[in-house]
């Protein structure tokens, strides 16, 4: 069963850049990562999130160690403002299913 990943990060003023940059180079990396059916990043106002969908758990598992991001973590620490706020989810369809869930 896929899971979706929603991770927000707020940044702390004048990081945008490097975070954004940092983010945006990790991309690629964990695009190439099994089992990563969807990793998109998003930025709002010194916060960036990731909307992310994994074939399953156990791919899941296997990012959150992978370099690619284990790497961007590590580079990207120093410019949060906080801890990242990471959720787990799971779909739940209502009306159309074309458009009532994330499709890989």
């Amino acid at each position: 069963m896929p899971v979706v990943v929603v991770a927000t990060f707020t940044v702390k003023p004048g990081s945008a850049d490097t975070v954004r940059e940092a983010c945006t180079r990790a991309i690629a990396a964990v695009h190439e990562e099994p089992g990563c059916e969807l990793y998109a990043l998003h930025e709002g106002e010194n916060v960036f999130v990731f909307v992310e969908q994994w074939a399953d758990a156990d791919a899941l598992k296997t990012h959150s160690t992978a370099p690619g991001v284990t790497g961007l973590f590590g580079e990207i620490g120093p410019h949060l403002d906080g801890a990242p706020d990471i959720k787990l989810l799971q779909t739940v369809v209502g009306g159309d299913p074309a458009k009532g869930q994330l499709r890989p």
